[in-house]
């Protein structure tokens, strides 16, 4: 904000040259703004997009690890165990 509200008197000025420091202060705060949003809108998107693949991640973990340590629920001897289909039927 003190970055933001610094630029808006280059912005904003009317003296003597002020026509050579408008598109300087236009740039910041435009700059500024467009940062400033994408910031508080991207983070906690990113964030909930991480959140949302560690608990695929964290679901399928237990899976993958049947039979691994040769405690096989449906009883093969070989170790290997069907997977079960994922919730609403989709494979």
């Amino acid at each position: 904000m003190a970055a933001l509200l610094s630029a808006l008197p280059l912005m904003l000025s009317t003296g003597v040259g002020s026509e050579l420091r408008h598109p300087l202060g236009v740039t910041m705060v435009g700059g500024l703004i467009v940062s400033q949003v994408l910031t508080l809108f991207t983070t906690p998107v990113i964030y909930l997009w991480f959140d949302r693949l560690a608990r695929r991640v964290d679901r399928r973990t237990p899976e993958e690890n049947e039979g691994a340590d040769g405690n096989d629920p449906a009883g093969d001897a070989t170790g290997s165990a069907t997977p079960n289909a994922p919730e609403g039927g989709r494979p």
